[in-house]
């Protein structure tokens, strides 16, 4: 009897321990077949954005639903792997899926801290829930995840599962996978991240939205020591490399700064021309576009633009700050992010709310927390608006919003926004290859690419094509030409009377078609137009691209009163550097999907071999030999600066210097450059394509050719070079040389210009114009 006495409660012991069990069993028999097939992740095939690259494979944009990056296991850099460890799962290489030592390290941290703080999902688990389930905290669908998490074991390699992890987690910002991260963090590749920026990034599966570097920097910087901390206790870092990590800023990228190079306009280019052909494929199935745009072209580019329109920008004053925020009710940090948080960024324009102002010193807050102190030159150019004597709007108090940037010795200086904008690109005049493109001054205030959609006045820099089309009839550069006022009736002219000038308001009378473009001499322009005609001109011009309805056949055309993009500016130069073959400009070499097979290629026209020739190779030389002078002695001079014998070109300043161009080259690269505003007024009375221009060009050039061997113009076949007096421009001789056609040349003593007192109206075999 007392055997039985006992039984009863071993009966009811064991019920109790092997009933959940048997229920638990019973649950996984019936729920392991229903679970999700593994194909996702075998056959993983996530939606890649499309890239696009430069001609070296430097990223330069992306566009997709979502930022991602493929990366395969042995490519992720250890010091990623160990921070990742750390932070989510150092016991992943241990366990079978489920970490149970985990799940009982995290209920009594759970229990004692009173709250569900630390949870226990492994990097398995982690992996079912993102593919395959939602992220609803119920038991059932934690029962799940534990279920596919030993499936996804029992089919899959550690290393195979952690890949996944690597490529699939959201980490912020739109980036999937910590490749991407890198890049839209810190704008770098996986492979070149510290054992810093690592535990930043490892920080983020928790709550990207809160541990978020961009968004969040304080609460990220305290993710990140913690991360740190656990990798130092699991000796994945040794204490040197701890208090390294520890001190080091972390700098987080900002909007499209991720990409080293700036380069929005030529990528949303290259996305057009994408979607054009593959449509809404074009974001998701990870094309890559090779483009010809060359890295540090497109570096100095952009610089060159950035700097040439905040010079310009500076000479004409200081219009007041940009808004103004109230601070009686608290000018905390909160208080004054928040007052910036609709403020664009614009690059190095650093946006910042004012905290004291006087005439001798402006304190303000920059967006990121930093305390800038403006005082001495530095507040030169915003002088006037730290005064009483100017409107309330335009003035500096505290609580003005203005923009402020270092200058080259790190010192702060206020700035501002400019109003203007400005274009460039240059190219291989051989082939068509662009190699640099900057459509505005900054593509996040404005997508309109002025190198492509812009229609502008060109000015005087369509003079050259003019004075090709002269050769073409028979006029040499030692032609005489009057340079004389002249006035026009309306029937002349197309539209109403006209009466133009000279841009500095002098005349000299007979001058050489050379001088008159060295110069830039309108009245001689015009009367050159006048010999050849304006119909003969205008069909001569579609010769290299122009469009003839763009460019009506009246007089104003010898001024460049027609209309042109810079795109066409580049195909029509390229001509002259070239020796006279017509070449298309193009940016993209080549397309790949995400394999790497070429889906599509450009095969350019070269000059010489293939392409068209439209003028003769002694019309190119003669024009280039006459732009040189431009450079050397002319409205360009400020070229020669650059320290080099072989670049030719042309400035152009359109009616009350709307517009301001400078068209250049040298045989390997041709550079063009616009400045204006987009509705059209006058960027200032001084204010010239060589002035305003031509800085921009000669700050790419100066970078682009630094290693570039000066190069020599051959004068071609059936030429020939014959000397001539020319007073004020004479060499050690006292002449100068000129070049003839071999069917135009002059005798030797008709080849020498006359006395004033015996000066005749033929001259050269040309009469005078």
């Amino acid at each position: 009897m007392p055997s039985r006495r006992w039984f009863f409660p071993i009966l009811v012991t064991l019920t109790l321990i092997l009933l959940p069990a048997i229920l638990l069993g019973l649950a996984v028999v019936l729920a392991y077949p229903s679970l999700p097939s593994l194909e996702a992740l075998t056959d993983y095939r996530p939606k890649i954005p499309l890239r696009v690259y430069s001609a070296e494979g430097a990223l330069l944009g992306e566009f997709g639903e979502e930022r991602r990056a493929l990366v395969k296991i042995s490519e992720v850099p250890d010091v990623m792997k160990k921070a990742i460890l750390a932070a989510e799962d150092d016991r992943f290489y241990k366990h079978g899926g489920v970490d149970y030592m985990g799940v009982l390290r995290a209920a009594v941290s759970n229990f004692t801290s009173g709250g569900a703080k630390q949870g226990a999902s492994t990097i398995t688990m982690q992996v079912a829930r993102n593919f395959f389930l939602s992220k609803e905290k119920t038991m059932t669908r934690k029962f799940n995840e534990m279920l596919l998490a030993f499936k996804i074991e029992h089919n899959l390699s550690k290393d195979e599962i952690l890949q996944l992890y690597f490529n699939q987690i959201y980490l912020g910002q739109r980036s999937y996978g910590f490749a991407a991260a890198a890049q839209v963090y810190f704008g770098k590749p996986l492979s070149q991240v510290t054992v810093a920026e690592a535990a930043m990034l490892a920080g983020l599966p928790k709550a990207p939205s809160s541990y978020n570097p961009v968004v969040n920097p304080k609460r990220a910087k305290l993710r990140q020591l913690y991360v740190l901390r656990r990798m130092h206790e699991l000796r994945f870092i040794d204490d040197a490399q701890l208090r390294l990590a520890q001190q080091q800023p972390i700098v987080a990228k900002r909007g499209n700064q991720e990409f080293g190079v700036k380069s929005d306009y030529i990528s949303e280019m290259a996305r057009q021309a994408v979607y054009e052909k593959y449509q809404g494929d074009t974001y998701t199935q990870g094309f890559k576009v090779y483009t010809t745009i060359r890295q540090q072209d497109q570096i100095a580019a952009y610089q060159a633009v950035r700097k040439g329109v905040l010079e310009y920008d500076r000479r004409h004053g200081y219009r007041g700050p940009e808004g103004f925020v109230d601070l009686r009710n608290g000018s905390g940090d909160e208080q004054l992010e928040e007052a910036l948080q609709d403020v664009i960024d614009n690059d190095d324009l650093i946006p910042a709310v004012v905290l004291a102002a006087s005439p001798k010193l402006v304190r303000a807050y920059c967006r990121g927390g930093e305390i800038a102190e403006v005082s001495g030159d530095a507040l030169r150019f915003a002088q006037r608006a730290l005064s009483d004597k100017v409107a309330l709007k335009q003035r500096i108090n505290t609580g003005s919003i203005i923009r402020l940037q270092k200058d080259e010795k790190g010192a702060w200086q206020i700035s501002q926004l400019p109003q203007v904008e400005a274009a460039f690109v240059s190219g291989d005049p051989r082939n068509g290859a662009i190699y640099a493109l900057v459509g505005g001054f900054d593509f996040n205030r404005s997508q309109f690419n002025h190198i492509t959609q812009a229609w502008r006045q060109p000015g005087s820099s369509l003079k050259p094509f003019i004075y090709s089309a002269a050769l073409e009839k028979g006029l040499t550069p030692a032609t005489l030409i009057n340079d004389a006022p002249l006035v026009f009736d309306a029937e002349q002219t197309g539209s109403e009377p006209w009466q133009p000038k000279n841009y500095d308001g002098k005349y000299e009378g007979p001058i050489r078609m050379r001088y008159a473009l060295t110069k830039s001499k309108n009245m001689a322009s015009i009367r050159i137009l006048q010999s050849i005609t304006p119909q003969y001109a205008q069909d001569y011009l579609t010769k290299f691209g122009f469009e003839a309805d763009k460019h009506p056949p009246y007089l104003t055309m010898a001024l460049g009163a027609g209309s042109v993009t810079p795109l066409q500016m580049l195909a029509g130069y390229s001509v002259f550097a070239n020796g006279g073959f017509r070449v298309a400009p193009y940016f993209i070499q080549r397309i790949e999907d995400a394999q790497g097979r070429v889906l599509s290629k450009t095969t350019p026209m070269v000059a010489g071999d293939g392409a068209e020739q439209i003028i003769d190779v002694r019309n190119a030389f003669t024009m280039v030999s006459m732009m040189q002078d431009v450079v050397t002695r002319g409205t360009a001079a400020r070229a020669m600066q650059l320290g080099r014998q072989d670049l030719a070109g042309k400035t152009g300043t359109t009616s009350d210097s709307i517009d301001a161009w400078f068209c250049g080259f040298q045989p390997t690269v041709v550079g063009i450059s616009w400045m204006g505003f987009d509705q059209p007024r006058s960027l200032g009375d001084k204010e010239t394509g060589g002035g305003a221009a031509l800085p921009m060009w000669m700050g790419y050039m100066e970078k682009t050719l630094k290693n570039v061997p000066q190069a020599a113009y051959t004068m071609p076949d059936n030429m020939v070079a014959t000397r001539i007096n020319e007073q004020g421009h004479q060499d050690e001789n006292g002449s100068l040389i000129e070049y003839f056609y071999q069917e135009n040349s002059p005798s030797e003593q008709a080849a020498h210009a006359p006395s004033e007192e015996s000066k005749p109206a033929n001259i050269l075999k040309d009469q005078l114009l």
